[in-house]
């Protein structure tokens, strides 16, 4: 693998891996799995060929560091964004053919055999996404009676065409005229004035999704239609009828309340209340410019992005006004361009978190803690400290601000995630002014325990925000809309508390009672915002040892037990995304390196030093590439479980150090957990709610 000049990963790989495994067929039951020979060379010392590797991954990984101290791998998605760039560019008159070019280049590279395109990689064809594929391959000129564009054209028709595409699909189809904007969802600009504590006013949805509502509450009020370069004829199942009209579901039901709330909208939108329309789009523009980044983004994430530009476009924003022109320059950051001519689009960047996990990979790795690189790290991570408050303020008015996000540029939306991960990495370095890293430790434990929820959890964002409503709503047929709280953050803010030496807080305590609530009948947990199950144990276990429970309490050994049952016969464990849609794919996958490291860190949290894990370890050895690295094309992170998948591009490298430094070393004991034991559990259980009186948004699962 190689780093681009800013050091980011290049995601082309061409290295042979240093020796071969086995690996297991996806279709290979647990049972199967758990009973073959371990990888590697079973005959050499595993604790040698652990330390090899280790060296070898250690080095490549401080090689990858940026000259300012952070670290960045890119952020692999679909081809939606890339599909979206050249639509937005068309929208706003700006494409060029050079960007046409290469971004069509990449569209075409990931063009499945069948002509379809998937959410991520060996998934399963994916409509909308395939509608937006083609549509820009379109753009770039490409025939429709190319092979490859019949081939995609007929995979839409047979899914029910344009009409079975998802909303936000429809809507960039719309903006050309190639569907009828009467025929979406209708959100009123106006939704800006209802107040919080009203349902679905806008703090009902998650950061992201209010982000991206209020701009396209702007877009639907206009209704925009730029000249179309072509048809989309072929892309309907019948093109005498293109738009057909579903029918309403029963009263009774929220799909049917929601369907005629659209049509009341509907007629709405042709009769507004002028005055009020003029002062709700004017609020609504006023929100959008006042939480644009000092990068030029929105949110540090592309939808909001794409939409706030159109948005600010159609009141009027000319393209060469300041805002505008910084918008548009953050996509430019937010593109990678390969060594084979392709460009493609970045989701979101992740330096904070890249860089907080690269410094807890080394230091648990036996690198010197005051070493260079750490202390370079913890500079630029405290530099990157939010101290204003944002919009987590509406629901915590009076909690003082301190924690991290995500990216290079989001002081609006610091995240209860980066800023567990960001402490416990600074708590691992000895740096110069260890004062100012007390501090920002200090600030960023209060805000994060100030973040709680009241059913004792963390979500990533927001405090409390599991409203049912928005996920009815019509528009929101993709992705998830709301932030409740979720088995890894949780677990990762109790191991970060029990490192600073809280685990005896009372809040403390009632998150680690969740966590327990929250375990699988099969001892695993769901994993939020990593794949899947495997995340989730890998998050949950050493939170739950850090914070006292000893490794004989039954929740940690079921745990240990259902990674024993689902490693893979070679040596590792890998799960799919199909695991967020269909329960039978849990913990079931091809091996991967991150998720190899995520099972070995909870089990060597829990004590184990048996076979499993020296197989899993030996896997690791004997699949690392020459520099050091691992080869990992598929998919281990999530935005939107099932609907939104990520490539890490990192995380095959920092979890593996992390797992074997903590394999040889040991996990690091910061300040030590206070005993838990299982009657102290239970009496903390018996002072909150049961879970029957929990609602079901509040475990951070769909419905599955």
């Amino acid at each position: 693998m190689t780093a681009t000049a800013d050091g980011r990963l290049d995601p082309q790989y061409e290295a042979e891996p240093a020796a071969e495994s086995s690996t297991a067929e996806e279709g290979d039951s647990p049972e199967s799995e758990s009973a073959a020979e371990p990888a590697g060379e079973p005959a050499k010392d595993v604790r040698a060929l652990a330390a090899e590797t280790l060296e070898r991954a250690t080095a490549h990984l401080l090689g990858l560091q940026d000259a300012e101290g952070w670290w960045k791998g890119n952020l692999e998605t679909n081809v939606t964004m890339d599909a979206e760039d050249l639509l937005l560019r068309q929208f706003l008159g700006i494409r060029t053919e050079e960007q046409t070019r290469a971004t069509a280049d990449w569209i075409r590279s990931q063009q499945q055999p069948d002509g379809t395109w998937a959410t991520f990689y060996g998934g399963p064809a994916e409509l909308s996404t395939t509608v937006e594929a083609y549509v820009a391959l379109k753009l770039a000129g490409d025939d429709p009676q190319a092979p490859h564009m019949r081939r995609a054209a007929a995979y839409v028709r047979e899914q029910g065409g344009i009409a079975a595409a998802r909303v936000f699909t429809r809507i960039w189809l719309a903006l050309f005229g190639w569907w009828p904007w009467d025929r979406l969802p209708e959100l009123p600009p106006e939704v800006i004035f209802l107040p919080r504590g009203f349902p679905l006013n806008i703090y009902s949805f998650g950061c992201w999704a209010r982000q991206t509502i209020v701009p396209l509450t702007v877009v639907s009020a206009h209704r925009p239609v730029r000249p179309a370069p072509f048809d989309l004829d072929e892309l309907h199942a019948d093109p005498a009828d293109p738009y057909p009209v579903r029918p309403f579901a029963a009263p009774y039901t929220w799909d049917g309340l929601f369907e005629r709330l659209d049509r009341v909208l509907h007629l709405y939108h042709r009769m507004p209340v002028r005055p009020v329309r003029r002062m709700a789009l004017a609020q609504a523009a006023k929100w959008i410019v006042d939480r644009q980044e000092a990068d030029g983004c929105w949110g540090g994430i592309q939808p909001p992005a794409v939409y706030s530009l159109i948005a600010l476009h159609l009141l009027g924003y000319p393209l060469d006004h300041p805002v505008m022109e910084a918008g548009l320059a953050a996509f430019e950051r937010f593109t990678v361009h390969t060594d084979e001519g392709h460009r493609w689009i970045e989701a979101c960047q992740s330096p904070v978190w890249d860089t907080c996990l690269a410094v807890v990979a080394l230091a648990d790795a036996g690198v010197a803690k005051d070493h260079p690189a750490l202390v370079k790290a913890t500079d630029w991570m405290l530099g990157e400290e939010i101290t204003r408050p944002g919009d987590w303020a509406v629901q915590r008015p009076d909690l003082s601000p301190g924690g991290w996000a995500f990216e290079f540029e989001n002081d609006n939306y610091p995240d209860v995630d980066d800023t567990a991960e960001v402490v416990l990495a600074l708590r691992r370095v000895v740096h110069p002014d260890p004062e100012r890293v007390d501090g920002a430790v200090r600030r960023g434990v209060d805000w994060t325990m100030g973040m709680q929820s009241k059913n004792g959890a963390w979500a990533a964002f927001d405090v409390d925000n599991t409203s049912s409503l928005p996920n009815k709503l019509p528009f929101c047929d993709f992705g998830e809309v709301v932030d409740p709280p979720s088995a890894d953050v949780t677990a990762h803010v109790v191991e970060m508390l029990a490192a600073v030496g809280r685990s005896a807080d009372p809040r403390v305590r009632r998150g680690v009672d969740w966590l327990l609530r929250e375990q699988e009948e099969d001892g695993s947990w769901f994993g939020r915002w990593g794949t899947n199950y495997i995340y989730g144990v890998g998050s949950v276990v050493p939170a739950l040892v850090a914070a006292g429970l000893p490794a004989s309490h039954s929740a940690v050994r079921r745990a240990v037990e259902w990674l024993e049952q689902h490693q893979n016969a070679d040596g590792g464990w890998g799960e799919d995304m199909r695991s967020y849609s269909d329960r039978s794919w849990a913990g079931r996958g091809t091996s991967t390196a991150s998720q190899t490291a995520w099972a070995l860190m909870a089990l060597l949290a829990a004590g184990e030093t048996g076979e499993v894990v020296d197989r899993g370890v030996g896997w690791l050895a004997a699949t690392q590439l020459p520099e050091g690295t691992w080869d990992e094309p598929e998919f281990t992170g999530t935005g939107f479980p099932w609907d939104f998948s990520i490539n890490y591009n990192l995380y095959r490298l920092v979890f593996p150090v992390t797992a074997l430094g903590r394999y040889l070393h040991g996990t690091p004991e910061l300040d030590g957990g206070v005993p838990f034991d299982e009657r102290s559990a239970n009496r903390l259980r018996a002072e909150l709610p049961p879970p029957a009186r929990l609602l079901p948004s509040l475990t951070g699962r769909r419905s599955r």
